[in-house]
């Protein structure tokens, strides 16, 4: 089967779960192309995978004559495709303009979190998605809203973590950099941008003591945000993007998601297989990625969220059962074979054909 993949400019788990597809899909004999920006090559290296790589500018906001080049290219290239699977609204929207001969699968990663012209466009681009042959979806929410809009096959996507590696230092080591004393360590880790709510978790921090919260994460935000870490004298650091985030887990006593939004995120599913307590808010696809191994909240509401923060860190039992909870769920969670079965199923590809 040949496999045309298309998105725009990624980051994070977007990238990372084409990439994870392209190394499935090519194991298993199948014919991949990737078209996209060319960070998106540097950052994931789709070539290294297995992959034909071909620079296409698919960028994030609307660009009349970038788009218009990006549709030629994507009709240009999946020509010969058995499949186009495009991976985010700008994509996928470029890629249905395109008219693609073979059939359109679209993942959707994200939901609109902002008002204005951009939700404007947003809404545009989700009308014109919907039109796609089918829609895979990382969170219920997000499947309404698209079978509303008339989308025709709309299924659930799955979106795996890779393996965690293990942690290369101890948790001690970890605590020392950090400077914790005897102080519990409350990780996030989160792009510092208005979608993960971090101005929730601020406010939660000041009133926790005995506590430092560490954000693992750069973004937009990132110089609001130490400007009032400095001005009210927040317990919260910014660390900045990390390498070694399985280090950080296994040292935090736990980790907190006070998202606006989230589809199935990697980093959750990372400190369930890392047996990290978890405390996120009751978002998109998160209840049904955390189950019954973490405390949820209400998204915005900084009482709850700092009652659960201080629930687990003041009663080692608790953060016990909730770390073993954990590790069981993380152990439950699909793996990189069963996103390559999934899409194979949403390509209707048959596999007595292989």
């Amino acid at each position: 089967m040949r496999v045309a993949f298309v998105l725009g400019t990624a980051t994070g788990g977007t990238g990372r779960h084409v990439a994870m597809l392209v190394e499935g899909l090519t194991r298993r004999g199948h014919r991949t192309l990737v078209a996209g920006p060319p960070s998106v090559e540097r950052q994931f290296g789709f070539t290294g995978l297995g992959a034909r790589f071909v620079p296409v500018p698919v960028s994030d906001r609307p660009h009349p004559v970038n788009d218009l080049r990006a549709v030629a290219a994507i009709r240009r290239l999946t020509r010969e495709a058995d499949v186009v699977h495009a991976h985010g609204l700008r994509a996928g929207a470029l890629a249905w303009l395109a008219r693609p001969r073979a059939p359109l699968v679209v993942t959707l990663h994200n939901a609109l979190t902002a008002g204005g012209f951009t939700g404007f466009v947003y809404g545009v681009l989700e009308r014109i998605v919907a039109r796609a042959d089918r829609v895979l979806v990382v969170s219920p929410d997000l499947g309404e809203r698209m079978r509303r809009l008339g989308a025709r096959d709309v299924r659930p996507a799955v979106v795996p973590a890779w393996r965690l590696r293990p942690a290369t230092r101890t948790p001690q080591e970890v605590r020392a950099e950090l400077g914790l004393g005897e102080r519990a360590l409350v990780l996030a880790l989160a792009r510092l941008a208005q979608q993960k709510g971090l101005d929730t978790l601020l406010d939660a921090a000041a009133g926790v003591e005995g506590a430092l919260f560490a954000v693992a994460g750069d973004g937009p935000l990132r110089g609001e945000l130490q400007a009032r870490i400095d001005a009210e004298g927040l317990p919260v650091v910014l660390l900045g993007n990390r390498d070694d985030v399985p280090d950080l887990l296994a040292g935090a006593t736990v980790a907190v998601w006070a998202s606006r939004w989230e589809g199935q995120p990697l980093s959750v599913s990372e400190a369930l297989m890392a047996g990290t307590p978890v405390v996120a808010t009751a978002t998109g696809g998160i209840p049904g990625l955390v189950g019954d191994a973490g405390i949820l909240v209400p998204y915005g509401d900084a009482d709850a969220l700092r009652s659960a923060v201080l629930k687990v860190v003041g009663d080692a039992a608790e953060a016990g059962r909730l770390a073993r909870a954990a590790a069981r769920r993380g152990a439950e969670l699909p793996g990189e074979d069963d996103a390559v079965e999934s899409v194979l199923a949403a390509y209707g590809h048959d596999r007595e054909k292989d």
